[in-house]
């Protein structure tokens, strides 16, 4: 069995606290048409990169019934930017949209298979994986970007049919597991594609 979620997969259950204090299920976002859960950060280059990407794209797709919710699945011992309290203080500072979510014992990560930091994973109105990898190929710099295959799969599912390209690799910094070295991955994890 490979160690991310496969196309097709159903979207795991979870209960995590938002930054908000509030607890949140799969069962909150039923009402999306498409739900994109994105595992990402605090400190990640590439995840800091894609912050204003993701707020033009919540922007665009929120009002098409596109659900876009943030995970934080890092150990916050070794890297304590990505504890809840800097959280909170990052979704404020940055004036994120979107629900941001504390996977505090990692089991959602393993759940779906997390790679890195951002990792996105879109799920049809049934909740099945319809696209998992990467926002684009350049996160650092949106106008080096030539490809958008988020934006592609969300609009391909919104229209009625399949991404034409559904699994690429993530890009970033790998998740920080607990009482691991910093650059650890499962030994079953590993590239998509």
């Amino acid at each position: 069995m490979a160690f991310t979620l496969e196309i097709g997969d159903p979207a795991p259950e979870f209960s995590m606290l938002g930054t908000d204090d509030r607890t949140y299920s799969l069962a909150d976002f039923e009402d999306a048409k498409v739900l994109v859960l994105v595992f990402t950060c605090n400190h990640c280059p590439a995840a800091q990169g894609m912050e204003d990407r993701l707020k033009v794209f919540h922007e665009n797709f929120t009002p098409q019934g596109v659900t876009l919710v943030a995970i934080n699945s890092n150990e916050d011992v070794n890297h304590p930017t990505d504890s809840f309290e800097h959280m909170k203080l990052r979704k404020e500072e940055q004036g994120l949209p979107w629900t941001y979510l504390r996977d505090e014992d990692q089991s959602v990560a393993f759940a779906y298979g997390a790679l890195r930091t951002p990792h996105f994973y879109v799920f049809d109105s049934m909740r099945m994986l319809r696209y998992t990898g990467r926002f684009d190929e350049n996160p650092f710099d949106d106008e080096q970007a030539t490809t958008h295959e988020l934006v592609d799969a969300v609009k391909a599912l919104l229209d009625g049919g399949g991404p034409k390209v559904p699994v690429t690799n993530p890009i970033g910094c790998n998740v920080k597991w607990r009482d691991q070295d910093a650059h650890w991955m499962p030994a079953e994890a590993c590239d998509l594609v």
